[in-house]
């Protein structure tokens, strides 16, 4: 089986090429350079010519505040690109497994774990254009996965876990809110979640949405003196802090934590507690 990965130069996208060298599967890994996913044309001729079987989009508009200023670009990458790939994979009967997000979520206060068919109301650009990426895969017809995920960290590329690395080595204090709760991902984690899927060829007859962190709940502030602790870092005064000290465009959930009970029934994938996943990670990095 033939497995195309677009987004490959990211932070998951990595970890799944490192996972994915034990696999018996051909996986093919892109990015922007390799593969435009919003031409149509383009995308239909790689799978035909490379005869894909699967793809894991692991491509997107990521930055939330630029969001805000690039509605166009965002619904092309987040919606229109996986509408192309989607239905790419429904014309060759494949599989579509897209990386979604916490952010579908936002005006809704929750204050449980949220499930697969909780109602979802985006509160900015990026999780409304990555809810329209997810309508697209539904309409298109095509044999999916959807795994929201969220607070997303690895060694590889940019993200909270390395900025708090340097901010805490370098400072005497650090401000990080305390009021927006969720959990944070290990893309090594995920990575191995979605080789198990389609490794093990479990996904036929289970398309559906599926919810993906690592388990347990934690704010930004746990999050980042977790970091610092575990690090060494310790010296430096993490404080907690309201979202509201901080102004931004976008208008974050507050609360995202997952429910990751139907993804670990129906696969039987093994989700790691976020301290523990922290740890190993730091480890790789060589901090601790």
């Amino acid at each position: 089986m033939t497995v195309l990965v677009t987004g490959a130069n990211g932070q998951l996208g990595s970890e799944i090429r490192l996972v994915s060298s034990k696999s018996q599967d051909r996986y093919i890994f892109t990015d922007v350079a390799e593969l435009d996913i919003c031409s149509p044309g383009a995308v239909d001729a790689m799978v035909d010519a490379e005869n894909v079987d699967v793809i894991i989009n692991c491509a997107a508009f990521t930055d939330v505040e630029a969001a805000e200023d690039n509605y166009d670009l965002a619904e092309k990458l987040n919606a229109a690109a996986v509408g192309n790939l989607a239905r790419a994979m429904a014309r060759r009967g494949g599989l579509l497994v897209h990386i979604s997000t916490d952010y579908v979520f936002g005006k809704e206060i929750y204050n449980t774990p949220c499930r697969e068919d909780m109602t979802g109301t985006p509160t900015g650009v990026y999780g409304l254009t990555k809810l329209h990426g997810e309508e697209a895969v539904k309409a298109s017809g095509c044999e999916y996965i959807i795994i929201r995920t969220a607070w997303l960290y690895s060694e590889f590329g940019r993200n909270f876990v390395k900025t708090m690395l340097r901010l805490t080595s370098s400072k005497p204090s650090v401000s990080v809110v305390f009021d927006q709760a969720g959990t944070p991902t290990y893309a090594l984690d995920l990575a191995k979640a979605i080789c198990h899927i389609v490794d093990s060829r479990l996904y036929v007859g289970h398309s559906g949405i599926y919810n993906y962190s690592n388990e347990g709940v934690c704010s930004w502030f746990d999050f980042a003196r977790a970091i610092a602790n575990l690090s060494g870092n310790s010296a430096c005064d993490v404080r907690p802090c309201h979202s509201s000290e901080f102004p931004s465009k976008v208008v974050r959930p507050a609360y995202s934590v997952l429910d990751k009970t139907k993804i670990k029934e129906t696969f039987g994938v093994a989700v790691p507690y976020w301290m523990d996943s922290l740890r190993e990670c730091l480890s790789k990095m060589q901090l601790i």
